[in-house]
Parts: C-alpha cells; sequence; structure tokens
C-alpha cells in the first residue's frame, strides 16, 4: 500500500509558510492556486500545491507583483532571469526617486525652516524653461508666455485650441519633438524594431513595462508605443497628443504614477502632456514639478490653473476632465461649430 499523501490545510499551510490564510485566499481568486476539497468541502492543500505556494511565497519575497508571478507560473515570461533583471531595474528607478526625495528632506531639515510657506519654498523646483509664442488660430497670434515645469498638462474641452497649441509649442521650442495619436499598428511595429535594435533601450523598457504591469496596467501596442518614446535618447521636451488614447481605465492611473516617476528623475528634459482623463491628471496628486495649462471653451486666451477650487479657472479645468470610462464613450468625437466669417478670416490669415 502507498503511503498516505499528506493534504495541508489553509491554516496550516499559512502558518508553515509564515503567511496569512488571507493571502492563500488572495492567490486562489487570481487563479495562482488550486486547492483540492475534502469530503467535507474543506480546502486542502496536496504536495503540488504547497510547493507551487512555496514558489509563490518566494517570488513575493523578491517583491515580485501578483501580475509578474502570473506571467512567470503560467509561461507568458522569457522565465525568471529577465524578470528579475527588469524588476531589479524598476527597483533601482524608485530607490533613485526616493534618494532624491530623501536629499529635498535632510536639506530641508538642515536649513530648520520653520513655516509651511517656507517649506513650499524649498520644496518647489525651479522652472525648466520659460518660452513666449505666438498663439495659432483660433488665437489670433497673441503672444503667450508658459512656464514649461518636468510635467506640463495641456488640458481643455473639445474645440478649444488644445492640440493646435500643443503643435505650436513643439514647434516653436528647440529640441522638441511631438507623438501623436496613432500609437497603435504602423507606429507600435515601428517602437517593436526600435526597441529591440537598442540592448539598452529594451532593458529600459522591458523595466518599464514590467513595472506598469504590476502597477496592473494592460500590455498593449499603444501602452509600448508610449513607453518607447519615453525610454529613447530624449529631446528637451516630448509633447505627447492625449497620452490616455488607447489605454484602458487602470492603465492610464499606472501611466499616471509612471510619468511623475519620470518628472522626478528626468533633468532638464520636460514632458508635455494632453488630456482630458482624471485618471491622467489628478488635480488632487498635482505638484511643485508640475504645471496645468487651460485652453477656455469660448477660445479665451490660455490659462495656467493652479488645482485648488478656490482659483481663478479652477471650476473650468475640473469640468473639462473626465473619468477614464466616460472618455472611452466619447473617444474620436470630433467638435464642430458654425465658423462666423471673422473666424473664417483669421485662419486664412493665419494659414
Amino acid at each position: 500500500m502507498s503511503p498516505r499523501v499528506r493534504h495541508l490545510r489553509p491554516s496550516e499551510l499559512a502558518r508553515q509558510l509564515g503567511i496569512s490564510a488571507k493571502a492563500l485566499r488572495l492567490y486562489e481568486q487570481r487563479g495562482l492556486v488550486a486547492p483540492g476539497r475534502t469530503p467535507a468541502g474543506w480546502r486542502a492543500y496536496d504536495p503540488a500545491q504547497i510547493d507551487r505556494v512555496t514558489d509563490i511565497v518566494a517570488l513575493r519575497g523578491f517583491g515580485l507583483s501578483l501580475s509578474q508571478i502570473e506571467q512567470l507560473l503560467k509561461g507568458q515570461s522569457k522565465g525568471l532571469g529577465p524578470v528579475l533583471t527588469a524588476h531589479q531595474a524598476a527597483l533601482e528607478d524608485r530607490i533613485a526617486v526616493l534618494a532624491q526625495t530623501l536629499e529635498k528632506v535632510r536639506r530641508f531639515q538642515r536649513g530648520q525652516a520653520a513655516t509651511m510657506q517656507e517649506a513650499r519654498r524649498r520644496a518647489a523646483p525651479a522652472t525648466t524653461f520659460q518660452v513666449t509664442l505666438e498663439l495659432p488660430w483660433p488665437w489670433g497670434g497673441e503672444p503667450f508666455t508658459l512656464d514649461v515645469r518636468p510635467l506640463t498638462y495641456i488640458t481643455g474641452p473639445l474645440g478649444s485650441g488644445k492640440t493646435r497649441l500643443a503643435l505650436r509649442l513643439a514647434e516653436t521650442l528647440p529640441d522638441a519633438a511631438f507623438l501623436g495619436l496613432d500609437r497603435s499598428s504602423d507606429n507600435a511595429a515601428a517602437a517593436h524594431t526600435r526597441r529591440d535594435s537598442d540592448p539598452a533601450l529594451r532593458l529600459r523598457v522591458d523595466a518599464a513595462m514590467a513595472s506598469l504591469i504590476a502597477d496592473g496596467a494592460t500590455e498593449s501596442d499603444a501602452l509600448l508605443a508610449l513607453v518607447v518614446a519615453l525610454q529613447c535618447e530624449r529631446p528637451a521636451v516630448l509633447v505627447i497628443d492625449l497620452v490616455e488614447q488607447g489605454l484602458d481605465a487602470v492603465t492610464q492611473k499606472s501611466v499616471g504614477a509612471h510619468l511623475r516617476q519620470l518628472a522626478g528623475t528626468a533633468g532638464p528634459r520636460a514632458l508635455v502632456l494632453l488630456t482630458r482623463s482624471s485618471a491622467m491628471l489628478d488635480l488632487s496628486a498635482v505638484g511643485p514639478d508640475e504645471t496645468i495649462i487651460l485652453c477656455p471653451a469660448n477660445h479665451s486666451p490660455p490659462i495656467q490653473v493652479v488645482p485648488h477650487p478656490s482659483a481663478p479657472g479652477y471650476e473650468a479645468l475640473a469640468t473639462c476632465l473626465a473619468a477614464p470610462e466616460v472618455r472611452a464613450r466619447t473617444e474620436g468625437t470630433i467638435a464642430w461649430r458654425p465658423v462666423s466669417e471673422h473666424d473664417r478670416e483669421q485662419r486664412n490669415a493665419s494659414w
């Protein structure tokens, strides 16, 4: 007679591995483990499932997310080595951000700043640079001065002229590039080719993608094209048209956090992001490295808006931003309004 196979109850396995029974339930919900059942209906882990949970706990000890572990266990990744290499790069990026923040705190403490006003002054970054340009149609060429910070948002309702403003910025600023809306099909194929032809770029892109997926992002052509553009040898300014294009709600939140990390480590480089998504532009999370430009619906000149409810332009700003689910329903919608003779003359003059 063969010896009886040892089965463990969830509480026994959790105690043996130093985890909680709740963690075991989470692994089961994610489809990572599949415990059997006793005749009475209680969960029981056989040796194969015990080994499976042991592997998961070991991988969690490296700091891998459940999404990364799921890809490994289901054979969707290229093996543990590349995953850990990408994970190491992501951790090193986070350490760099934390080190910069820690240094800010140390400088603040050394200076013995006593008030929040002084704390804001010390924490606020210097403007990356300032630019004055002639506003395109529909504004008619009037001058506009903009403080470009590491993360600069341009937003506004449909038909407000925000895309024209972004294009004018890309044309005016030295060493600037514009990333358009087509970030699937052809651009994604080009992104694959560009990534694969440069080993250093591939490492950075894979690390960024792994970090985003660990935060819940969904892998897609649009996401890959965006990440490749962000990780290439970068111009002084990268202007991105509707950064949320092609990204689902959870991915938008992950990308928003990723862009804030880049803004903290990008040195002199600035990102200018067109967006109408409240996940990409979370007004409660805007920091001193960020600035918001609103293009009003009535074609008044663009204004810089401070993200506080009492600030001028805040209500219009909050109104034009929408949740990702709402933005998805209106994707591809084109605003149209009758063009007056005066507007037509101004537009023709600008061309």
